[in-house]
């Protein structure tokens, strides 16, 4: 009998990948009318693209350009989804901009945002603010930032705004259920990457009354922590486990505990890597609602969390037990973890844009050793910081950085700055799992 079930959803796999093709083209002067589930902001089609992919249930979308003359509504997404996966109706409207989901395309969950926007303001979401020179600094600044995903810059004050949204899963409502057991993808990313480990400050049986800026549902204290850690301005959290309820707070000067049962409170992990076992726990007669992408049969819990660990779309999933008539159901889920700015709008003195963290990292190869041809090493916490430190070298070509998991402890997160007589041709290149290498990004606009 479990073999027949692991079939049906090998099927039932197969089957999705044959009938969605991966459609990358965006239609110009074009409109879906109809079919909205959700209404968002982008500041272009290839952004408004990447949010229907990352949405668990869109399929196609149309955009509103800010050249539209018949359609005030700039800047505006809307996702939209029918059940026979296509458009009921296509028709030609200027203004408009329209494509289809890249969820069959197996897309980077962190993409790469290059693109930056004149007379366009990113409003709200601010954390911090500071003066640059031009814009160019201020997305300097917010790549730098690790808690900054977009920017806006006023020309005429010299003002950069730094700003920050989700990049870790938020599941829209957690609930106490009998009969199903929910769990993560184990492949889920949570932070950026730090090479150094740590375990995160933990306060049981005590509360941090007042200060809340976001409440957010939480399967777990470790879970809490993870998205007080993702928010900038979060200095101090408290969990309510019977609520499964996060409280992120804020308050930089004072931090007054008090002893409550029930309730888990602790401080974020800034520079390190939290220990993320929680993330392959399963929660027993606990419901992750919403989100669905699809469900499948499945004969226990542990290929449900196997199929979402492998599916590239999920990040969390609930599977239903034999106690109930959906027995032996996987639904397999997931949320918008791209940068996403509430509000755009046209301003004309105002550059905005997204921090270019993620279009370093794309240019890495793990696994992979540049042998050879070393100027110099240096120690620094992670690759991106290599990258960067080659990058700032106008004499290093490409590099080698040694992670946290090298067997010889002395040469740990050493970053080999490295360089060729002519061209960056790596001299010797071989695999070796602990080792990261990449070229400097000195050329790249």
């Amino acid at each position: 009998m479990g073999t027949l079930f692991i079939l049906v959803g090998l099927i039932y796999l197969c089957g999705l990948s044959f009938t969605q093709e991966c459609s990358r083209g965006l239609l110009k002067d074009t409109d879906f009318p109809g079919n909205d589930i959700q209404i968002l902001r982008s500041p272009d089609a290839e952004h408004c693209q990447l949010l229907c992919t990352q949405h668990p249930s869109c399929l196609f979308f149309a955009f509103i350009r800010p050249d539209s003359t018949t359609n005030k509504g700039y800047f505006y997404c809307y996702l939209k989804s029918t059940p026979s996966k296509q458009p009921k109706v296509r028709i030609s409207q200027q203004g408009i901009t329209s494509g289809f989901s890249l969820k069959p395309c197996h897309p980077d969950p962190r993409p790469c945002l290059p693109h930056v926007y004149d007379k366009v303001d990113f409003p709200y979401s601010d954390y911090r603010t500071l003066f640059t020179a031009d814009y160019q600094e201020c997305q300097r600044a917010c790549t730098h930032d690790p808690g900054c995903q977009f920017f806006a810059f006023i020309k005429t004050s010299y003002k950069c705004w730094l700003k920050t949204t989700w990049t870790v899963p938020t599941i829209p409502l957690i609930k106490a259920k009998l009969g199903v057991i929910s769990g993560f993808s184990h492949r889920i990313q949570t932070s950026e990457y730090f090479e150094t480990a740590c375990q995160g400050k933990l306060f049981p049986r005590t509360n941090i009354p007042g200060h809340d800026i976001v409440v957010l549902p939480a399967a777990s204290p470790e879970h809490c922590q993870t998205l007080c850690t993702a928010h900038p301005l979060c200095t101090y959290f408290s969990y309510v486990s019977h609520q499964f309820t996060c409280y992120l707070k804020k308050n930089e000067h004072v931090m007054a505990r008090r002893p409550q049962g029930g309730i888990t409170s602790g401080l974020p992990a800034r520079f390190c890597q939290l220990d993320n076992s929680w993330i392959k726990k399963t929660y027993a007669g606990v419901d992750f609602q919403g989100s669905d992408i699809r469900h499948l049969l499945v004969n226990d819990v542990e290929t449900c969390q196997r199929t979402c660990t492998a599916d590239p779309n999920c990040q969390f999933y609930t599977y239903v037990t034999n106690s109930s008539p959906w027995r032996h159901r996987c639904y397999l889920k997931r949320a918008i973890t791209m940068p996403a700015p509430p509000v755009i709008s046209k301003v004309d003195n105002n550059v905005s844009g997204f921090s270019l963290r993620n279009c370093w990292i794309k240019n890495t190869y793990a696994g992979v050793d540049f042998y050879g041809s070393d100027m110099r090493h240096l120690l620094v916490n992670d690759v991106g910081s290599c990258q960067r430190a080659c990058t700032a070298d106008p004499n290093c070509q490409f590099y080698t950085y040694v992670t946290n998991r090298y067997s010889n402890i002395a040469i740990r997160r050493r970053c080999h700055l490295k360089r060729a007589i002519t061209m960056p041709a790596p001299p010797n290149i071989s695999k070796n799992k602990n080792l990261v290498s990449g070229f400097s990004l000195r050329n790249c606009q």
